[in-house]
């Protein structure tokens, strides 16, 4: 029987988190088939109206990128396609046993309008000023609670479950020959440190994060407790711990930085969260890093990233020759060698283009999605269902789950944006390492004009 949600329903389903292109919300009804789903529903930017309403189907260049995911892609929703994409590219990349399509419902008007009123008060207040819940869709994506842990039965555990999600962003460094010369640190320095530099200087953030995502990825316990460590004294929107479905340490999806949105109070909700678990404070990120170890699940995801062989110096040439525009990127190269690498990538075939272009997407979700791993505690190691690890620290077993959220497809129409955002982050991290060489003292940023300057 399809499932439809009307306005009676809005009052069983509340705020969870977001992120730039949806709202989550969690269940809290009485129905068994919903309890312990969340749902998704689409953002707009704030004062759209219908008549501004960007069209719900693929445009021709992104029919012709995505047609081989099944289905006539020509025909259905962006929604329907996206869940394709999850189903029929990211599954199988990252292994269909930690990705969850989810099902698609449908959902009234009437539905919309008052969640995204009833939720209006929990929204962070950077979100709700350039956004809000998109009122003219007319389907939601609805998903298993990943923040808990169920059984293929779809029935939760009583007892205390608790769970972490993180945003592992780019595990590793570029090799691109189409890097220009003048960016070349970015083949040294991870993207995250220098987008850190960025967001300090634009206000988003307080303070630059210890996290290094090469430490997670590097399949070393030492180096992948080292970035935990890093994460719980720098959250930012990096980094969530729920307790039983809620969320009790870290940002709830604002896009700033954690001092300003924090659930709670950091060290005491940890404390508190290992009280009830009965597991030492200095454990926790132990279990984590352990759960970590074991998993191959970093593993595939930081293969679905290195798709992009190109990086977005490369791929935005490909991306011109699929649109049959001038390349902007060309326009305002200067360099003779880097322009003769480039018409390379011009000669190419549309299907080569495709390609390159559809690899630097794929990769480009890769890199923005979370990670989400749930614990309980466990007798021994022998149930089946879950993974489990030993924690010798505290002679405890526990049992995990690990998957993926936040597997959305990348808009084509991005690609102009991830260009010059690119740009953005080389060229303020480049004038921030002219600083550091000049003096060993800590900058703060301003702007006078059109040029970053640096003060001591």
């Amino acid at each position: 029987m399809e499932l439809i949600l009307r306005a009676e329903d809005s009052k069983d389903w509340v705020y969870k988190g977001e992120g730039a292109a949806n709202i989550v919300l969690s269940y809290t009804g009485s129905s068994d088939y919903l309890l312990g789903k969340v749902l998704r529903i689409h953002k707009v930017p704030r004062g759209r109206t219908k008549s501004t309403n960007v069209s719900s189907f693929l445009s021709r260049h992104e029919i012709l990128l995505w047609r081989d995911i099944g289905e006539n892609v020509e025909s259905i929703s962006k929604e329907v396609v996206g869940q394709l994409f999850i189903l029929n590219v990211m599954s199988p990349l990252l292994d269909p046993k930690h990705v969850d399509g989810g099902i698609r419902v449908i959902v009234s008007k009437e539905f919309l309008e008052r969640v995204g009123k009833n939720i209006l008060g929990q929204r962070p207040g950077q979100r709700v000023d350039v956004s809000e819940v998109d009122v003219f869709c007319d389907s939601a994506l609805l998903i298993n609670d990943h923040s808990l842990i169920s059984r293929k039965s779809g029935t939760l555990k009583e007892e205390v479950c608790f769970a972490v999600e993180i945003k592992p962003k780019c595990g590793y460094l570029p090799n691109s020959e189409f890097i220009a010369k003048k960016n070349s640190f970015k083949k040294n320095v991870p993207r995250f440190e220098m987008h850190q530099i960025l967001k300090l200087h634009q206000g988003e953030i307080s303070q630059l994060s210890r996290y290094n995502p090469l430490d997670l990825f590097s399949g070393k316990k030492e180096r992948i407790n080292q970035a935990i460590s890093a994460l719980l004294s720098t959250p930012q929107n990096n980094f969530r711990v729920f307790l039983n479905g809620s969320c009790i340490f870290g940002g709830l999806g604002g896009g700033v930085d954690n001092a300003a949105v924090s659930c709670h109070d950091r060290n005491g909700e940890i404390e508190d969260l290992m009280k009830v678990c009965g597991l030492p404070l200095d454990s926790f990120p132990e279990l984590i890093t352990e759960a970590i170890f074991s998993s191959v699940a970093l593993g595939r995801l930081l293969a679905s990233q290195k798709l992009d062989h190109y990086d977005i110096e490369g791929a935005i040439h490909a991306y011109y020759n699929i649109v049959y525009e001038p390349c902007l990127a060309c326009k305002t190269c200067s360099d003779p060698d880097s322009l003769l690498r480039y018409s390379f990538l011009h000669d190419l075939s549309l299907e080569e283009s495709l390609k390159i272009v559809r690899d630097y997407l794929i990769a480009a979700t890769a890199k923005d999605c979370s990670l989400m791993i749930s614990f309980r505690h466990a007798e021994d190691m022998g149930d089946d269902e879950f993974n489990s690890v030993f924690l010798k620290s505290s002679n405890q077993y526990f049992d995990y789950k690990v998957n993926f959220i936040d597997l959305d497809m990348k808009p084509l129409q991005k690609m102009d944006y991830y260009y010059e955002l690119d740009q953005e982050i080389a060229t303020v991290y480049a004038k921030y390492m002219q600083n550091e060489v000049s003096s060993c003292n800590s900058a703060n940023f301003s702007e006078e004009g059109n040029e970053v300057q640096w003060e001591q």
